[in-house]
């Protein structure tokens, strides 16, 4: 069975507790945002790369692709003031994870520790291989299923328009727009955190329930699985 998970950020001690409670055969695939934030980013790639699940490409991991390149050409005095963006949205755990840099007065640094630095380089090829979004050949409500990190049903119509791929790309990682029920497909999608568990309607699914958010209204992560309907959400762990 298929199931689809919401945004890791970093969580992997979560995303394993939330794995154990599956059936063993069950396929995982993802929604995007695997990294920043929390504590395991590399860890929670290594895993999806060694069990070759689908995952869909998110905001995070472009920025990784982006800044993560900036920070290599830079390594020994990291061009901070290019790459802060990144840093102050969680880029900064994710570097650490890695134990590329090391923080003093305020300061990142190079950490000069190069054990983890060719996966690194590794993992950010493997980040741009990943897809806007996935389509599957069943259906719920008669909708095909689509996922992918943002919600992408209002500009569905758009995908194959070249003229409109820059913008297209934009939704499918950034927009936080409310989908239209008119639209032909059943989006699954995360990036926008949602209180008091999953944002299930009729024609979309938001799975990002904000595992790496510490309050009471977020801290958890969710999967659905695709044949079943079912959802099922745990409590982060508090070591992530």
């Amino acid at each position: 069975m298929k199931y689809i998970f919401g945004d890791i950020h970093g969580c992997f001690k979560t995303l394993i507790d939330l794995k154990n409670k599956l059936p063993k055969e069950s396929e995982l695939i993802f929604v995007g945002d695997l990294i920043d934030r929390g504590k395991y980013s590399k860890d929670v790639i290594q895993f999806v790369r060694e069990n070759n699940c689908l995952c869909t490409l998110g905001n995070h991991e472009q920025m990784m692709i982006e800044h993560g390149e900036i920070f290599l050409k830079t390594i020994d005095n990291p061009a901070t003031n290019y790459i802060h963006m990144w840093l102050n949205s969680g880029g900064k755990e994710t570097l650490l994870s890695y134990n590329l840099i090391t923080i003093e007065n305020g300061r990142v640094l190079y950490s000069g520790d190069d054990t983890f630095l060719k996966q690194f380089e590794d993992d950010i090829k493997w980040l741009k291989t990943l897809p806007l979004y996935i389509k599957f050949d069943e259906k719920i409500n008669n909708r095909d299923i689509v996922i992918s990190h943002s919600c992408i049903s209002n500009v569905w119509d758009k995908k194959d328009d070249k003229d409109f791929a820059d913008e297209f790309e934009e939704y499918a990682l950034w927009h936080r727009d409310d989908a239209y029920i008119d639209n032909e497909i059943f989006n699954i999608f995360g990036h926008t955190p949602t209180p008091f568990g999953v944002d299930l309607k009729e024609h979309y699914l938001n799975l990002d329930t904000g595992c790496y958010i510490d309050d009471i209204d977020h801290g958890k992560l969710s999967t659905f699985c695709i044949e079943t309907q079912e959802v099922i959400s745990i409590n982060r762990n508090k070591e992530d």
